[in-house]
């Protein structure tokens, strides 16, 4: 998992099993950092360490409660050994 910032968006890089994914990286809720939640890879999620509700990294939406705001995703296009983030 990687992290970066882009203007006022803070954003994270994902590789799942070969496929990469980008979304904002705060949860809808309460603002916590997902970088430090749980990761699961097969279920292609991310739980907030804070409250631990669970997003869908793909679709952005929130799986369950306390958080009920979907997370912002963005479209990843490969070129060449460079993956380019359309925010």
């Amino acid at each position: 998992m990687d992290e970066f910032d882009h203007e006022d968006k803070k954003i994270m890089i994902l590789n799942l099993n070969g496929e990469f994914c980008a979304s904002d990286r705060i949860c809808t809720h309460a603002y916590a950092d997902l970088t430090g939640g749980i990761l699961n890879e097969s279920e292609r999620t991310v739980t907030c360490p804070l409250h631990l509700s669970s997003f869908d990294l793909k679709s952005g939406s929130a799986l369950n409660l306390p958080a009920e705001k979907p997370l912002e995703v963005y479209p990843i296009k490969r070129e060449k050994n460079k993956l380019l983030i359309l925010i």
